[in-house]
């Protein structure tokens, strides 16, 4: 595994230096939003000495609390950060789009107790037309990139002074997903990244049945744009009894992709052991391994539920990757999944 110490990479046009493994502060490591003080304390103080800097928040997680908190926590030691947070946003507010995101902002800062983020993200799921099905609540690829929309107010919001650079949530129609990247409005993407659907980072093989994003971050890599990976858990079914311990969310919360099934999900990730061999000591290891094997990743976001999980993340920096004959193997399970 790594030497203990973990490794940097550039957020790409940002020209930011972030930890290739990011601090999620969201509902399912849970420890931000439902810990005590002391040990959201702890473990900020021990994310930031192990060398993490990267740190990803939003209003809708813990309605609020865990902006609150990650506030609290950030004031009292005062670490040199790079802070994200975003902006949920529904069809009802693309009546005054420019309204909604700065009434977001400025109750965002107010928790966060700062003047500005170093990255503002869209937080909705997009698609070629609003509420196109599945995505019954996505914004379109115009909301976003038209005129007035979503980019022009966060672009209003940089001007401002309160964010440093913006980006989005790459959940959506992969269609939309990549209009978005070509339309070069961003600078960062988050990708829905792990062991289970592989799509964002490399062709599946035929046959592969979960929702194909058509490598969206290779795209996002030739636009120049920062890749932040999430759910590399895939909402803690990579993680085992672990994942579910702690301050962890009983619940995985809504499905990000169509025909997402966490009991799927968790049965497919039992015949992936055969990766938990030699310098790789868990499921979890092999999945962070597994992501940032990927050249265009920047940072790997991991919800953490106890201090431990944080060394374990930490252990997976540098690495290495995956060897190619588990890679292969990898390949024959993608194309024969149920």
């Amino acid at each position: 595994m790594g030497d203990g110490e973990v490794k940097y990479r550039r957020l790409e046009k940002t020209g930011l230096k972030v930890s290739e493994i990011g601090f999620g502060c969201g509902n399912i490591g849970g420890l931000i939003i439902r810990g005590t003080h002391e040990d959201q304390l702890n473990a900020v103080k021990k994310a930031v000495e192990m060398g993490i800097n990267y740190f990803d928040t939003a209003p809708s997680y813990g309605d609020g609390k865990s902006e609150t908190h990650l506030g609290n926590v950030l004031a009292e030691l005062n670490p040199e950060v790079v802070l994200a947070t975003k902006v949920g946003l529904t069809l009802e507010d693309m009546r005054d789009v420019r309204g909604a995101v700065q009434q977001s902002v400025k109750n965002s800062l107010k928790r966060l107790r700062l003047g500005s983020v170093d990255v503002l993200q869209l937080h909705s799921r997009v698609a070629m037309t609003r509420g196109n099905a599945p995505w019954v609540d996505a914004l379109s690829v115009d909301d976003v990139v038209g005129k007035n929309g979503v980019a022009d107010a966060f672009d209003a919001i940089r001007s401002q002074g309160q964010t440093r650079f913006t980006g989005f949530t790459g959940i959506g129609e992969a269609a939309a997903l990549h209009g978005i990247i070509e339309s070069g409005r961003f600078d960062v993407v988050q990708a829905y990244f792990n062991l289970l659907n592989p799509s964002a980072g490399w062709s599946v093989p035929n046959g592969f049945k979960g929702y194909d994003f058509k490598s969206l971050t290779n795209k996002a890599a030739e636009r120049g744009m920062g890749v932040a990976a999430i759910r590399v858990m895939a909402a803690g079914a990579l993680g085992g009894v672990e994942a579910r311990a702690g301050y962890a969310s009983p619940t995985v919360g809504g499905p990000l992709v169509p025909d997402s099934d966490y009991q799927r999900d968790e049965a497919a990730a039992s015949s992936l052991s055969f990766l938990v061999s030699g310098e790789v000591k868990s499921l979890p290891q092999a999945a962070l391994r597994f992501v940032l094997m990927h050249p265009a990743v920047s940072v790997a976001l991991v919800g953490f539920s106890s201090l431990i999980q944080i060394d374990e993340a930490a252990a997976c920096s540098g690495a290495g990757p995956l060897t190619e004959s588990d890679l292969d193997r990898l390949r024959r399970i993608w194309a024969n999944a149920p």
